[in-house]
């Protein structure tokens, strides 16, 4: 019996406790082994904008879960894909362009097109941020000799004095299908007034930039001709960044096939007659001859 009523003091002690001092609902429940990432719920085309039934999100082992995946669907919706996405793909900072680690590591060139590469500096590759998944045209400037033909000998003769620039949008519509732009690291500069750092933007530099174009036989031709003649010291190739929007349909995501544009090209009559620019006159001196020396 004495056994028995300490026992019940001991389970009343327990309970009384217990009833002063629940246990805490935010007590840790142990390391957390899962996470919630974006993935595609469809294909998403090269090019396209990311839409808001395109995406989900779906809870992945930490194990399991891409580096640079995003989390919340608002970070994705309205991005331009910059690579294609399978459906059940998770979502990441390489599929949005965010991320550029400098170098190309496999190009998808589509069926029956060639994929060429064309190099640009800040001015001719619009400050080297054209992404894979961009529109571009291409103009082409050369230095186009006059000569003349002498039958007689068959000797050729380069006439002088005549400006022989010539530009040119020569292909619209080309397919970004990769760049490779060598990072640069971000050299830290002292904040004014703060003591602290600051990193950087966008700087002019020779920064080179390697695009990669989706072309046809024909176009490959012409690219690789320009590239051979080009005009130094500025280069024969420039490239000129388009919309996406004219090119993918911003409601279905389906391929347009947009007119090209007739342009006329340039050439210094042209600017003369159509664009008023004052043509270059000849300037005579008439330096007067020394007078005849005369013998006393």
């Amino acid at each position: 019996m004495l056994v028995g009523v300490f026992l019940a003091i001991i389970a009343f002690v327990g309970i009384l406790l217990l009833t002063q001092n629940p246990p805490r609902a935010d007590t840790p429940a142990g390391p957390k082994t899962t996470g919630n990432v974006v993935v595609a719920t469809v294909d998403i085309p090269l090019s396209t904008r990311i839409k808001a039934d395109q995406v989900t999100i779906k809870e992945l082992p930490l194990t399991a879960i891409s580096v640079g995946a995003f989390q919340d669907p608002s970070q994705v919706i309205g991005q331009i894909a910059r690579e294609t996405v399978g459906s059940g793909a998770q979502i990441t900072l390489a599929t949005v362009g965010a991320s550029q680690g400098g170098q190309i590591t496999n190009i998808q060139c589509p069926v029956t097109q060639r994929c060429i590469a064309v190099q640009v500096d800040q001015l001719t590759g619009v400050g080297t941020v054209i992404k894979t998944g961009d529109y571009v045209d291409m103009i082409i400037g050369l230095a186009i000799g006059i000569f003349t033909f002498n039958p007689v000998d068959s000797s050729v003769t380069v006439v002088a004095g005549l400006n022989e620039t010539s530009v040119k949008v020569v292909l619209q519509g080309m397919q970004v299908m990769g760049t490779l732009l060598p990072p640069v690291a971000a050299t830290p500069q002292a904040s004014p007034g703060t003591g602290g750092t600051t990193t950087p933007g966008t700087a002019l530099t020779d920064a080179q930039q390697i695009v990669v174009l989706s072309v046809t036989a024909q176009q490959a031709e012409v690219i690789r001709f320009a590239q051979i003649s080009g005009t130094a010291p500025l280069g024969a190739v420039s490239l000129v960044l388009r919309s996406t929007d004219d090119f993918i349909d911003p409601i279905t995501n389906q391929p347009l096939v947009p007119v090209d544009v007739t342009t006329t090209g340039v050439i210094l009559k042209t600017l003369v007659t159509s664009y008023g620019v004052l043509p270059p006159e000849l300037v005579e001196t008439v330096t007067p001859l020394a007078a005849p020396s005369r013998e006393p």
